[in-house]
């Protein structure tokens, strides 16, 4: 296992931009912390987003304490890997939809009807990004 104390590597971003789920902890939970599994996106600039309703849980923790992290691991079949991204997470307005299109076209095979209609559905509610700021990236490849 290594520890970056801020940063994505480029070979944790090409981890990142497959579609994967991470498993996404915030702070101010209930202890343990309940990870939940999420759709992500690695940017280009070394930050972590997702989307989410702005009334969840989730945010209502987050706007009393911006600490949480997300852990991604490889599926089962492939080499043990994962990587945990920790940091400070803010909570934006803008480019939720935008995002939650992205994904839904990384995730979902878009050309399946009942699939379209679900993301048209989504995309019709409101939605907040999560953006998780790298504090501490640790990470572990067999």
């Amino acid at each position: 296992m290594s520890t970056d104390a801020s940063s994505l590597t480029a070979q944790d971003l090409e981890f990142l931009r497959r579609p994967l789920h991470g498993f996404l902890s915030v702070a101010a939970g209930p202890l343990p912390p309940q990870p939940r599994p999420v759709w992500f996106e690695a940017t280009a600039e070394g930050t972590i987003q997702l989307f989410t309703a702005p009334d969840s849980l989730k945010v209502r923790r987050l706007r009393r304490d911006p600490r949480a992290s997300i852990v991604v691991a490889a599926p089962v079949g492939e080499p043990e890997r994962w990587l945990s991204v920790a940091g400070r997470t803010t909570v934006e307005s803008d480019g939720a939809h935008d995002l939650c299109g992205r994904l839904a076209a990384r995730y979902w095979d878009l050309g399946d009807p009942a699939r379209a209609q679900a993301l048209s559905e989504i995309l019709a509610a409101d939605w907040v990004r999560l953006v998780i700021h790298p504090e501490t990236v640790s990470r572990y490849a067999f």
